[in-house]
């Protein structure tokens, strides 16, 4: 039996999760700001950015209303994924995977727990897409 995959097709997504203030790292791939704001605080040049994906972070009320509690982390996930359907965010989503099959992109954020940030769920969601 043959084996055939599609062209696209990549053994394993390497999504990684970082603060914005951290140096960046040789093995980084493409740096992906995931927030809708600029991080306070930091200049364009120290962030060393490949692209700024403000169309696929949360809305600001959700963003308020989460204020990064963690008991309102799975609640702002189920949310947050109500809000990756909106067209505008799908878009920008599936330009994030488009990236990700392209080879190593870490996802930035400002927030102090990135394990429980939106880029927590976004790079949930291009895993379980690759």
């Amino acid at each position: 039996m043959r084996v055939v995959r599609d062209p696209g097709y990549t053994a394993a997504m390497e999504v990684k999760l970082r603060r914005v203030y951290e140096p960046p790292s040789g093995e980084d791939g493409t740096r992906i700001l995931v927030d809708r704001v600029w991080p306070r605080g930091l200049s364009k040049d120290k962030a060393h950015l490949d692209e700024w994906e403000k169309d696929v972070a949360p809305s600001t009320d959700l963003r308020k209303w989460y204020g990064h509690d963690p008991d309102k982390f799975e609640e702002f996930t189920r949310r947050y994924d109500a809000e990756l359907a909106e067209p505008e965010r799908a878009e920008a989503l599936d330009h994030l995977r488009e990236l990700a099959r392209q080879g190593t992109v870490t996802l930035l954020t400002a927030t102090k727990d990135v394990d429980l940030s939106q880029a927590a769920v976004l790079a949930d969601r291009l895993r379980d897409s690759g």
